[in-house]
């Protein structure tokens, strides 16, 4: 199942009692704030929850384009990671119940 950022602003606007309207508002705008973090290269941590931060990968020299066969240049960029907090780490470690 996949939760959009609809379904996070109905589940906000029931948990805090406002108009569906502002929570959708509201968590746009945080999404908006944390994209433009990370653009910047900030990190952001959200305690109990966890860190994104940008980190910058190595150019390669010598990478195959699988269709061609050709010998391609692939430079450095910049990727964001995700790095989960103690309780999310937790819950995703316990063992599958069958």
């Amino acid at each position: 199942m996949t939760t959009t950022q609809k379904v996070l602003a109905m589940q906000v606007a029931k948990e805090t009692g406002c108009k569906k309207s502002l929570a959708f508002k509201m968590v746009d705008s945080i999404f908006i704030a944390m994209r433009n973090s990370l653009i910047n290269g900030d990190r952001i941590e959200i305690r109990g929850f966890g860190a994104f931060q940008v980190k910058n990968t190595k150019p390669r020299s010598a990478a195959r384009n699988p269709r061609t066969g050709e010998i391609i240049y692939v430079p450095a960029r910049r990727k964001t990671h995700f790095k989960p907090g103690k309780l999310i780490k937790d819950e995703l470690h316990k063992p599958l119940d069958k």
